[in-house]
């Protein structure tokens, strides 16, 4: 039994060494787990239906397990790290787009709108507002010059009217005083008239 055993052991062996040996020291690539284990799957020797697999061996492959493990862990990890990382460049973009939107529509809205005393409304609506407001106005001021103009015209045609009734009133009084001085001399005339034919 300790022959079959030491011959079991230098048979195992032999295929890890020529293993080894196949190896160059420039082959720096490690082989994948999956790899490993169809190697030490194929170089172990077969007792019966079972294959027997030296210590060294599997401790390799548990080694090299491990090692893929905790890379996969620390790739993981980084991947974690990046999509982390990009799920909040990917908030921070969206923040900056929401932020350029309401931007755009707030000078979309102050192009489109004007606000006067609070008061916010369309600048065509305002423009139409202030457009009839002078016309407005303008008519305004265009009846009152109107009006003025027919007071004036009104205001001239009395003083005209009273000027030719002053005029008339001093000719009136100017025949009235003719008058009554002439009436004055006539009934001066008279009585002297009277007086004389007293006397006389």
């Amino acid at each position: 039994m300790k022959y079959f055993t030491a011959i079991f052991c230098l048979l195992t062996i032999q295929p890890l060494i020529a293993q080894i040996a196949d190896q160059k020291p420039e082959d720096v690539s490690r082989p994948t787990l999956e790899e490993r284990y169809q190697m030490m799957k194929s170089k172990s020797q077969t007792f019966q239906d079972y294959k027997v697999i030296k210590e060294n061996v599997l401790d390799g492959v548990w080694k090299i397990m491990s090692d893929s493990i905790r890379t996969n862990k620390a790739r993981l990890m980084e991947a974690r790290g990046t999509i982390s990382l990009m799920e909040q460049e990917i908030k921070n973009a969206r923040l900056a787009t929401n932020q350029n939107a309401a931007l755009m529509e707030a000078m979309e809205y102050d192009g489109t709108h004007i606000s006067i005393a609070g008061i916010s409304s369309l600048k065509g609506i305002f423009v139409g507002t202030v457009v009839i407001f002078v016309l407005s106005l303008l008519i305004l001021i265009a009846m009152l010059v109107g009006k003025l103009k027919l007071m004036y015209a009104s205001a001239r045609e009395k003083i005209n009217l009273i000027d030719a009734t002053s005029l008339e009133f001093e000719d009136y009084k100017r025949k009235s005083l003719d008058r009554q001085t002439k009436l004055s001399r006539e009934l001066q005339n008279e009585r002297n008239k009277l007086v004389e034919l007293r006397r006389g």
